[in-house]
């Protein structure tokens, strides 16, 4: 994928969820993924000619794990003039060693985005971009059908009133392989994950049962993500010229 088709997708979910208003400072939550790392190029490019001017900064929360290094986002940043900020943890400590759990994804995530949004707060920004893709919000999706009962995935928009935070999915409307292609495309610094439990996690096993069922059934993600869309999920802002 192209930096201009990236664009396109991302300008399609600014202003059809409207997520950008004149005047916000955006923090991209940057983990050094590849999901992460596209989206700061999709912002850094949508701030150069978005009619809407805003401030972008990068936020990345160091779990504490051992080879972690930030200097190729740091230089990364430094090359598109966006500020960084590093926020130093010991996340991955507490999780592992000192409660050594064996499914730790929630509290990580809990952990790891309560020290992003002080980080955010004392940067001066009112809005948090995340790099989620169309397949994150699909196979969320199919997470809440089995295990919670019920038709939901997270919404393109959340005002966080306790934070008073706008989280915002501007990469809601781009494939993962897209990702992946953008990725190798323009030789993006990818960090490895460190978390010991990675692939073996309920998403993960979301994401093959997709792909089995796509394989099987051409088109049936498309068809899903769809069915997100006209779901009138509860929490979700309405589309901009679009009937609910």
């Amino acid at each position: 994928m192209k930096l201009q088709q990236l664009l396109s997708y991302t300008r399609k979910a600014v202003d059809e969820y409207q997520m950008i208003q004149k005047g916000d400072h955006i923090a991209v939550g940057l983990s050094g993924g590849k999901d992460s790392l596209t989206l700061l190029y999709a912002m850094h490019g949508l701030r150069r000619f978005y009619p809407e001017s805003f401030k972008l900064s990068a936020v990345t929360v160091d779990l504490g794990y051992e080879k972690f290094d930030t200097a190729p986002f740091q230089k990364l940043c430094d090359e598109l003039d966006v500020p960084y900020i590093v926020v130093k943890t010991d996340i991955a400590h507490i999780l592992f060693d000192e409660r050594k759990e064996s499914n730790p994804c929630s509290l990580c995530a809990k952990m790891r985005k309560g020290a992003l949004n002080d980080a955010i707060k004392k940067a001066g920004c009112n809005k948090i971009a995340y790099g989620h893709h169309k397949d994150d919000i699909v196979e969320t999706m199919l997470l809440s059908l089995i295990f919670e009962g019920r038709f939901h995935s997270f919404s393109p928009k959340t005002y966080l009133d306790r934070m008073d935070l706008t989280v915002i999915r501007p990469l809601m409307f781009v494939n993962e392989m897209d990702v992946i292609g953008f990725w190798h495309k323009y030789d993006l610094p990818v960090a490895k994950s460190r978390c010991p439990i990675d692939g073996f996690t309920k998403r993960q096993y979301a994401k093959e049962l997709i792909k089995k069922l796509n394989e099987e059934n051409p088109g049936a993600k498309e068809r899903m993500f769809t069915a997100i869309l006209n779901g009138n999920i509860a929490g979700w802002p309405t589309r901009v010229g679009r009937k609910r």
